[in-house]
């Protein structure tokens, strides 16, 4: 991880960390689920947006003015609005999108749920996903939510992350185990 990623993730992590508790304390976790999720939409649709958050072009001023002009927009709580605002205020939207990762890690914690990010060639048909899920959960013992990404690149099979955990079965993998099977046999 590089240095920035890191420090982006522990300023996520801390603001993440208090905007959960002020949501659980005002019993405004479903709106903050709800504002997460607009959020989250909004950063991947919207490439304005991320120029937004990251460009230094900006000044402070009319990074607050933007931020809370899209948050009532969007319709967006007063907790999180209050949040965009204050990191708008201190310069630090660049974390946002690493808050809301961290925020939906929260959510699905508190909602006794684990994500599970699966990579595969193509993508999995309903059954399939609720078999993999179902699979995953006897092993994990909570409810699992897939996050499905779609990769050509590992030609077939699947990649699994739960947690710590990573299940590399593609076919891929398996090619580059063989060829480097066959260098060591010379």
């Amino acid at each position: 991880m590089s240095e920035t990623a890191g420090i982006s993730t522990g300023i996520a992590e801390r603001y993440a960390s208090a905007v959960f508790d002020l949501a659980s304390e005002g019993k405004a976790v479903k709106a903050l689920e709800s504002d997460i999720g607009a959020l989250e939409t909004a950063i991947n649709e919207s490439e304005d947006l991320r120029t937004l958050l990251t460009s230094p072009l900006y000044s402070r001023e009319e990074q607050s003015a933007a931020i809370t002009a899209i948050a009532k927009k969007m319709d967006l709580s007063q907790t999180t609005a209050n949040v965009l605002a204050l990191l708008a205020s201190k310069r630090r939207l660049f974390v946002l999108p690493h808050l809301v990762r961290v925020l939906q890690d929260r959510l699905a914690e508190a909602r006794g749920e684990v994500t599970a990010e699966v990579t595969t060639a193509k993508k999995l048909t309903k059954a399939q996903g609720d078999k993999l899920a179902k699979t995953l959960a006897a092993q994990v013992g909570k409810t699992i939510t897939i996050k499905e990404t779609v990769d050509a690149s590992i030609i077939g099979g699947l990649i699994v992350k739960v947690g710590s955990k990573m299940i590399d079965t593609s076919i891929a993998s398996k090619l580059n185990a063989l060829q480097n099977t066959m260098k060591e046999v010379g």
